[in-house]
């Protein structure tokens, strides 16, 4: 071995340890200068394995552009990918930019994985091709993940706009339904804080089957003419709490539907929209019981309706809803503060049957 091999060697071990210490940006740095050939490479793999850095991911290190124009789906799925099967405390970092992603599932579980916070200070657009969707299919999906932590102030565009002419729910029973924003599914543990959902095709947030959610300053926007567009609707879930967020959207606020327990709505502003609503329910069969919901310290402004309970009249099977508290409600300009509806029917006619709620 030549002198200035092993002592190329020799540096470009200091150059690791060097690295390892203060960040691979010094590391790459210094061996620029000393003219180690090829260690840029080599140092960056070994602390940056496709963008992995000490249970950090950021989408851009995965090829996300960021430019509103490229399709950052592939570099959003693969950032997701590493972190659920990195194990301990993890990050997922969408940085500012604007994102144009298609309809994409973060799933679960990710077994090794205490804690999983996806910090999105991004706008994220999404794609408007409707054939890109499924059936009843969301936009962004979470899915079998327990401790997810979402927020960091960015935004769910849905561009809602060019898909709302084709919503035809109010005229067709087994209309196909438009791409909710976000859908959580099955989800135990999860916080969103500080998250903005904007002009979705169709619901702007829907749980179902979570347990132990917390939302809090959201914000959800929608034209008040925009089909179906409602805020957050929940179902088959127990103890959720929303607080501190504002609604306003073409549809309910917020739709309590089948099978939820221990639900606490609290400092929540709504309007413009259809209120805050216990329903639709009874339209199913094995719809299960709604109790133990809470409303309290809200404002509705400018809606058609307050509080309301919607029921159809044509239930097939029974159900319950039960245990209801709504306490200081301050509604202004409210259409119907109060309504009790157990003959609901959005369609211009609906067979009546026997009402079993």
């Amino acid at each position: 071995m030549s002198p200035a091999f092993h002592d190329k060697i020799l540096l470009l071990l200091c150059i690791l340890c060097f690295n390892g210490v203060f960040g691979s940006r010094q590391g790459i740095q210094v061996a620029a200068v000393l003219g180690v050939e090829g260690s840029e490479a080599h140092t960056s793999s070994l602390v940056h394995h496709k963008g992995r850095r000490h249970g950090l991911f950021d989408v851009m290190r995965f090829g996300a552009r960021a430019d509103g124009r490229t399709d950052d789906t592939r570099a959003f799925r693969a950032a997701w990918n590493e972190a659920c099967e990195a194990s301990g405390s993890v990050n997922l970092v969408i940085p500012k930019g604007t994102y144009l992603i298609g309809p994409i599932k973060f799933a679960g579980p990710c077994n090794n994985v205490s804690s999983l916070t996806v910090l999105m200070k991004g706008h994220l657009k999404a794609t408007t091709n409707l054939s890109n969707y499924g059936f009843s299919a969301g936009w962004v999906e979470f899915g079998r993940v327990e401790g997810l932590t979402l927020t960091g102030g960015g935004t769910f565009d849905g561009q809602g706009a060019k898909a709302w002419p084709y919503n035809n729910c109010s005229t067709h029973s087994k209309c196909k339904l438009l791409p909710t924003n976000v859908k959580f599914m099955a989800m135990n543990k999860t916080v969103v804080r500080g998250i903005t959902s904007l002009n979705s095709k169709f619901f702007h947030m829907a749980l179902v089957e979570c347990q132990n959610f917390k939302g809090s300053k959201i914000k959800i926007s929608a034209p008040e003419n925009s089909p179906n567009t409602d805020g957050i609707h929940i179902e088959r879930s127990s103890s959720v709490y929303f607080s501190g967020s504002h609604i306003g959207t073409g549809d309910d606020c917020i739709s309590i539907g089948q099978g939820n327990s221990q639900v606490t709505v609290s400092s929540v502003t709504c309007g413009p929209g259809h209120g805050i609503s216990v329903g639709s329910l009874g339209k199913y069969r094995n719809e299960g019981d709604v109790s133990g919901l809470v409303v309290r310290d809200c404002t509705i402004t400018g809606t058609s309706n307050g509080i309301r309970i919607k029921t159809w009249a044509n239930s097939p099977d029974s159900s319950v809803a039960t245990n209801m508290t709504f306490e200081n409600i301050v509604m202004n300009n409210v259409t119907n503060p109060i309504i009790i509806d157990q003959a609901y029917c959005p369609f211009t006619s609906c067979t009546s049957m026997v009402h079993h709620i």
